[in-house]
């Protein structure tokens, strides 16, 4: 059975171009990615999937309220019958209704290694902290901030003379090693929730 993913961006997407690679590549086997959805009109995450000939969605978050807008993303979901929903840079907080229908089935990677410094601009949170350690983390969705079940965290180190971008650089190369990781294992039905661990298995 062929996985079909949907991505939701709103920037670059160079997390979601590390996993159509690795789909490309062979890593990720039976899965592809169906459609890209943003709510940022120029997000270049679309030019991304339309080079690959994926399906690339806008919808006006200005054209709906907040619950509309939610049931605007599940009805192309919908349409595509969509197995696994990734978060790739995707600026908005999932409504209940979306998690719902898809309990479990939802990711995310968030550049800290949660549950430290949650939220928007994290690496900047973790530089000023002045942590030693750094780093990212793939997790499934749930109804609070950053704060589902954990897959895969990498850390990275902070070195002397970093600053926030040469940080938030190395975190990036990292996101892009563990999040076709985690769908790997997501598509070759290797995760398993029990509670709030994900157990990696057979």
């Amino acid at each position: 059975m062929t996985v079909k993913i949907a991505v939701l961006v709103s920037g670059r997407g160079s997390n979601l171009q590390a996993i159509m690679d690795s789909i490309q590549k062979g890593y990720i086997k039976n899965a592809t990615v169906n459609v890209v959805i943003s709510n940022k009109a120029n997000a270049y995450a679309l030019e991304r999937a339309r080079n690959h000939g994926i399906d690339a969605v806008f919808l006006d978050p200005g054209e709906y309220d907040r619950d509309e807008y939610d049931r605007a993303i599940l009805n192309v979901l919908s349409q595509y019958d969509i197995d696994l929903l990734l978060l790739a840079g995707y600026f908005r907080l999932l409504g209940n209704e979306i998690i719902i229908a898809y309990r479990n089935r939802i990711m995310n990677i968030h550049p800290s290694l949660l549950p430290a410094f949650k939220g928007l601009h994290a690496q900047k949170q973790a530089f000023e902290y002045g942590v030693k350690v750094a780093g990212c983390t793939v997790h499934f969705v749930d109804e609070g901030l950053d704060s589902g079940p954990i897959i895969i965290q990498k850390c990275v180190p902070v070195l002397t003379g970093d600053t926030e971008e040469t940080l938030t650089a190395r975190i990036l190369e990292q996101e892009h090693v563990i999040y076709p990781e985690a769908v790997r294992l997501f598509t070759e039905g290797k995760l398993k929730i029990e509670g709030r661990n994900v157990v990696t298995g057979n």
